[in-house]
This record gives C-alpha cells, sequence and structure tokens, in this order.
C-alpha cells in the first residue's frame, strides 16, 4: 500500500496540469461569409463596396440600396451606417439617409431559388468544354481541376464549391459581366473577385494568389480574371459561388456539364 500511494500521487499531479494546459486553437478556414445572426447595421469602411457587404451578410445589393435610399451607381462612403435588415415604414425617410451621407468622408474604393442537394462530382474541369446557357446567361467552368467540396445549403462555409488545382492556374470568369470588388476584405475569402452578371446573378472567385482584374472591368466568359492560390485557406484550390437575387445556390445547376 505504502508503494501504491506515490504512484496515486503522480498521476493525480500529472492529470491536474494537463487540465490547465493550453488547448491548440482551431481555426474555419472555410468561406463563411458571416456566421449568427445578421446585424441591424454596418458601418462602411475603407475598401467596402455595396456588392461586398450584401455577399458577407446574404442580401442583395439592390435589397440594401433601397433599404438605405441609395441609388445607381450605389456609391457608398467610409463611415457610413447602412441598415441591413429591412426598415419600417416610419423609419423609411429618404431625409434622413441624405443627412447620413453629408455627415461622413467618401471612401476611396471603387462604387460598388430554390436549391437541390448535391452529388458528389470528380472530373476534370476545363473552361474549353461547351459552355450552358441557363437564366439567359452562357456559363463556363470558372478553373481547370476536380470538384474536392459540393455545395450545401445547410453547412457553414460550403455555400459554393470548392475546385483543387495547382498554383498559379488560371482562374476565369464563368460569364459576362463587370467586376464589382477585387480585394481580401471578406473575411476567410482570401483575395476575392466578384462579378455582376446581370440584375440577378452575381458569382465570386476565392483564395487566388493574383487578382488579376480589378473592380470597374467589364469582363467575357472564359476570360482570365485571377490565379489560384490558397489565401485565406489551407490548401490550394479555388472556391467558387453563384449568387441568385443575394441567396448562394448550387453552382452546378448552371455550369456546363
Amino acid at each position: 500500500m505504502r508503494l501504491f500511494l506515490p504512484a496515486l500521487v503522480m498521476i493525480a499531479f500529472l492529470a491536474a496540469c494537463s487540465s490547465g494546459g493550453r488547448v491548440a486553437p482551431v481555426h474555419h478556414l472555410g468561406a463563411v461569409p458571416h456566421v449568427g445572426p445578421r446585424p441591424s447595421h454596418y458601418t462602411v469602411r475603407r475598401g467596402d463596396t455595396l456588392y461586398s457587404i450584401g455577399w458577407r451578410y446574404g442580401v442583395h445589393y439592390r435589397t440594401l440600396a433601397h433599404w438605405n435610399a441609395i441609388r445607381p451607381p450605389y456609391t457608398i462612403y467610409v463611415g457610413q451606417k447602412l441598415r441591413l435588415n429591412s426598415p419600417s415604414k416610419s423609419a423609411a425617410k429618404p431625409k434622413q439617409a441624405s443627412e447620413n451621407k453629408k455627415s461622413v468622408t467618401k471612401s476611396t474604393a471603387s462604387p460598388p431559388l430554390t436549391t437541390v442537394k448535391a452529388v458528389p462530382v470528380k472530373k476534370a474541369l476545363s473552361p474549353e468544354r461547351p459552355t450552358k446557357v441557363a437564366h439567359g446567361i452562357r456559363w463556363y467552368w470558372p478553373t481547370q481541376g476536380e470538384v474536392i467540396q459540393n455545395f450545401s445549403r445547410t453547412e457553414a462555409g460550403r455555400k459554393g464549391v470548392d475546385i483543387a488545382g495547382e498554383l498559379g492556374q488560371p482562374v476565369v470568369a464563368v460569364a459576362d459581366g463587370k467586376v464589382v470588388y477585387s480585394g481580401r476584405g471578406l473575411p476567410r475569402y482570401g483575395k476575392l473577385i466578384i462579378v455582376k452578371h446581370d440584375a440577378n446573378f452575381l458569382s465570386a472567385y476565392a483564395h487566388n494568389r493574383l487578382l488579376v482584374s480589378k473592380e470597374g472591368d467589364s469582363v467575357k466568359g472564359g476570360q482570365k480574371i485571377a490565379e489560384m492560390g490558397r489565401s485565406g485557406t489551407d490548401r490550394v484550390k479555388l472556391h467558387f459561388e453563384i449568387r441568385h437575387h443575394g441567396q448562394p445556390v448550387d453552382p452546378l445547376r448552371y455550369l456546363p456539364e
């Protein structure tokens, strides 16, 4: 019994030490626009556009513009306080929005469905493959590689598809449009490009190494706009999303076979 007690004391001591030690942090590297309930307001920061703010909080840019009495070309200002939810009738006063606009400093940044269950896909992709016309838009694949993660309507970080590839390989616009965001101001997206295709559809290309196109550029489907990288993630890949009326949809519904 005397020999057994010291061993028990030593085990208890080691257990106490281990329980007080540090726990390795867990980093979530998926492309998550915003976690938790949407706040009621957002204060514009340098580099923001109405499109990038709408993307982050899952609101159509035209809806944000309507809620905040902002007219095309949707110019916003550093320090401007934007409403992120529908205002009450008594609060929706254009005069207040005008006064708010006068009290802030102009930003140096450029102005700014129903889903289906994803099916596991493993195939080679290429921008040279045939296009597909859907909703009046001719769609291309955004890059060449294997789809390593599919879309999920419910799981965080899976609001698009992930495509594996090589560092520096071309990333192309999936359809004709205009670049409305080019930068790395959205958390967990790394170097990101957002392209507006029409009044309803936007597409986004995340984790790039190099952004070739800048805000305001008009691009054609199949045109190189970036180079694949690993910015904001743990491996080289492209995270690609399509938004319809501000909401994520499965890109595989629109891209060609």
